[in-house]
């Protein structure tokens, strides 16, 4: 094989496989060149030494993380943005000192590059998606790939499927530029092109069958007819707590304006609406006035609404995040109640509080820890069963699949996006494009400010609502039925690869053994 390319371009690679990384999510989109960035970090790290190869990929996590995040410190301060950026350029330190170890094997069987490549970032994400505190999944390459023909592959396997499938053909691109170096050193410039096409036309394959996987198209289940509320806050930013009763309102009265359009004949007619996470931060259960002004609204509109909660309890000095429907007539019905069931570390509660506050009083803006549920999001609302989740919890791959195992017809994320910007909105109805793909369900995202909208079961986006401004959409929704080979497997493709990971990772090790014996394996400059 070609030799490993000199310390400072490797550099540069590195830093520009994370910007191309970068620019493949919302808001920039341009998913292709998510296999670009993947295929820089490998070229990169080929035959490095570990340390080398850990530094290079921290950079290309750097230059991701960093600016992938930048929401994260709007209105929180610098030093949570800093430590959580570089807390995932960790994990591709890790990806980059794995494919640093694995340069024997690849360069033993050329051909396996690609998977090889494939199978560590996917091992890499089921790591990163579970550490520390649950994982962070954000910034997947399979989020990344909303406008792809790779899209598709999540009705198959999942999110782990599309990553893998993204990495693989960032693989099959390296590959083929060091496949004809190779020969081109070889035969002194012979049909140095042909490995360069192979691989091209691999890449031109894996695209072009995304584009062959069945979705759901058209349902079979009948309809719905929803109403998503974004009520808007006051103002953006963590204050919006204290404007929870201006947030409350702000929900209330566009749900009777909502109400008055439908019996003017403006509207059609909702089954269902939907308020997004802290629409009601104050506690309907407890707070009569509160109560009142919900039912209220649902009295006007005539139908159940899923509101978003913050509950105090089950014991003094804690919280929880809820979706609770609210029934006309009768208010809340406490046995449709869904309890967040993965709390964000830092931001819901603070995990080992005393140590966190030597970083950072921060941490005491979170007074009361929210607490988690223990059953899944399945919310029988009359017209239709919904798959709830809330807020950062569409990334987790188990706590969406749970739903759909229990019956849900109608994927729904609650946010409140009042914290963030119009970039995560963006990010996250991108995971909620992929949701619906996966499991063949029509989604849709309501937020506190943006961006609500609905999701065919196709991954086709309508209705997207502006951000920091209030909107009610109104939209029939075609119900399907069954379930998808993603969501009948479950985790199973992704312990698949992760173990592959460990394979090629072992297989590596194995080879550089032999090589201590024989000679090096690696010719590694360093």
């Amino acid at each position: 094989m070609a030799p490993a390319v000199r310390l400072p371009v490797a550099v540069a690679m590195a830093v520009a496989a994370g910007l191309a990384l970068l620019v493949a999510f919302p808001p920039y989109g341009w998913w292709p060149l998510a296999p670009v960035g993947v295929a820089l970090l490998a070229a990169a790290t080929h035959r490095r030494r570990l340390r080398v190869g850990a530094g290079l990929g921290f950079l290309t996590g750097l230059a991701l993380f960093a600016p992938l995040l930048a929401w994260t410190n709007l209105h929180t301060g610098y030093l949570p943005w800093v430590l959580l950026s570089l807390l995932q350029a960790g994990y591709l330190a890790l990806l980059g000192a794995a494919t640093a170890w694995v340069s024997p094997l690849v360069d033993r069987a050329p051909a396996g590059w690609p998977a090889v490549t494939g199978v560590l970032w996917v091992g890499q994400e089921a790591l990163r998606d579970r550490t520390p505190f649950g994982g962070f999944p954000w910034g997947r390459l399979a989020f990344g790939q909303d406008g792809s023909p790779l899209l598709r592959l999540a009705a198959l396997g999942g999110a782990p499927l599309v990553t893998f499938a993204v990495a693989l053909t960032g693989g099959l691109l390296v590959a083929g530029v060091w496949w004809a170096l190779r020969v081109r050193r070889a035969a002194g410039g012979g049909r140095w092109w042909a490995p360069a096409a192979g691989c091209a036309a691999a890449v031109v394959l894996l695209l072009a069958g995304g584009l062959l996987v069945p979705v759901a198209t058209t349902g079979a289940g009948g309809t719905v007819t929803v109403a998503i509320v974004q009520g808007n806050v006051p103002r953006l930013g963590l204050d919006f707590n204290a404007q929870r009763q201006a947030v409350l309102d702000n929900h209330v009265e566009a749900t009777i304006a909502l109400a008055a359009d439908v019996a003017a004949g403006t509207r059609p007619r909702p089954d269902l609406v939907v308020w997004p996470e802290n629409s009601s931060d104050i506690d309907p259960l407890r707070n009569q006035s509160a109560g009142a002004r919900i039912s209220a609204a649902a009295d006007a509109v005539g139908v159940p609404i899923l509101v978003g909660a913050v509950l105090f309890g089950p014991e003094q000095g804690q919280v929880r995040n809820a979706g609770l429907l609210w029934r006309p007539g009768s208010g809340p019905d406490l046995e449709q109640l869904y309890i967040k069931r993965h709390p964000v570390p830092f931001a819901e509660y603070v995990p080992l509080r005393r140590i966190a506050r030597m970083v950072s009083d921060q941490v005491d803006r979170v007074r009361a820890d929210f607490v988690a549920g223990t059953t899944p999001g399945v919310v029988h609302s009359g017209p239709v069963v919904l798959g709830d989740v809330i807020c950062f919890e569409v990334a987790y791959d188990g706590l969406v699949r749970d739903t759909v195992v229990g019956g849900a017809q109608l994927l729904v994320v609650q946010t409140n996006n009042a914290t963030f910007d119009v970039a995560e909105a963006r990010q996250q109805l991108a995971m909620v494009r992929l949701r619906a793909v996966e499991h063949g369900r029509p989604a849709l995202m309501a937020s506190t400010v943006g961006v609500s909208g609905f999701v065919t079961p196709d991954g086709r986006v309508s209705d997207a609502t502006g951000f920091n401004t209030r909107a009610v959409v109104v939209r029939e929704l075609r119900l399907t039925e069954g379930r998808t080979l993603a969501t009948r497997v479950g985790v199973l493709p992704e312990a698949v690869l992760a173990g592959l990971a460990v394979a090629a990772l072992v297989g590596a090790a194995v080879l550089r053994r032999r090589g201590g014996r024989t000679g090096p394996a690696v010719a590694d400059p360093g």
